[in-house]
């Protein structure tokens, strides 16, 4: 059974005996505030400040107190999450102006690390796009994974409709990780790993109008390709799929859409508005961005 221990201050303390008010049993271990019972994990808060976790749940229940609590989930979860058989999920294109936003979850578990390893799989903004589209098709035959891509026309409804970028992502992150954690059941995955664009709770917060979420075992890191190699593989994937929709866009309009948000973005934004009209940028462009307005200006030059 998993046992995990912070320390609380008196404050914090208080917090959690009425977060858990409807949990709280009856009976008290010699030291004990109070001790409540959820499924998967039982909560004993004792006079000293020391918190036990116990269960099955008792990482990620530990997880939500660690950083009000001042302590640094980081140091104490990722040598484990590390050597789990674990569901990565990451994001490209949200800085990008042409093409849409993807967003990957990849399962590798214990026994694939190595393997993984070994096919020089790392956090794609460290590999040249020449090696993602060699690595990539066989990782991807290798292990279970899915893709979420989110078009331009829909990305700049969203937008325009005062959604921010995190909640678009939030919901694409959890729409990528629930299909491959329906794909992959009744295996379960033993850590999913986020990397991190927001705060755990807040991530969950843009996600509760949503009537399917996955919760369980979820964690958010920056950084995460560090922390396990399947961030790392997703991160692969979703670059090697937005390659493939930024060349069909680009064979769309008939011209090459650089990638980037740069002054080459502007001018053939320009270009493009020069063949067919403004319009053309809701098709394949982010039009929030402020390349947007500096195309428009140089398409009138």
């Amino acid at each position: 059974m998993a046992n995990h221990v912070i320390t609380a201050t008196a404050a914090m303390l208080e917090k959690m005996r009425n977060h858990y008010a409807s949990d709280i049993t009856g009976h008290l271990p010699a030291g004990a505030l109070f001790v409540a019972k959820r499924s998967g994990c039982t909560i004993t808060a004792y006079r000293s400040g020391k918190v036990l976790f116990q269960g099955k749940e008792a990482e990620q229940e530990a997880a939500k107190w660690m950083k009000q609590s001042g302590q640094k989930e980081t140091a104490a979860f990722q040598p484990r999450l590390a050597a789990a058989s674990a569901v990565g999920s990451d994001e490209v294109g949200t800085g990008d102006y042409f093409g849409p936003v993807v967003v990957a979850a990849a399962y590798v578990a214990k026994d694939q690390m190595d393997v993984i390893t070994a096919t020089g799989v790392k956090d794609s903004k460290l590999l040249t796009d020449e090696a993602i589209r060699r690595l990539a098709p066989s990782l991807m035959s290798m292990i279970p994974h899915q893709t979420v891509i989110l078009s331009n026309p829909m990305y700049n409804d969203w937008q325009r409709s005062g959604m921010p970028q995190t909640k678009i992502k939030a919901l694409l992150h959890n729409e990528a990780i629930r299909k491959l954690v329906e794909q992959l059941s009744p295996l379960e995955p033993e850590a999913i790993i986020i990397d991190q664009f927001i705060e755990r709770n807040l991530y969950f917060r843009y996600l509760e109008s949503e009537t399917n979420v996955v919760r369980d075992r979820v964690y958010c890191y920056p950084k995460a390709e560090t922390i396990h190699i399947a961030v790392a593989a997703a991160s692969t994937i979703a670059r090697y799929v937005f390659l493939q929709e930024i060349e069909r866009l680009s064979k769309q309009v008939g011209m090459t859409l650089p990638k980037g948000a740069g002054a080459q973005v502007d001018q053939a934004a320009a270009k493009l508005i020069q063949m067919y009209g403004p319009a053309i940028l809701e098709t394949c462009a982010k039009l929030h961005f402020a390349n947007t307005e500096k195309a428009v200006r140089l398409a009138k030059q």
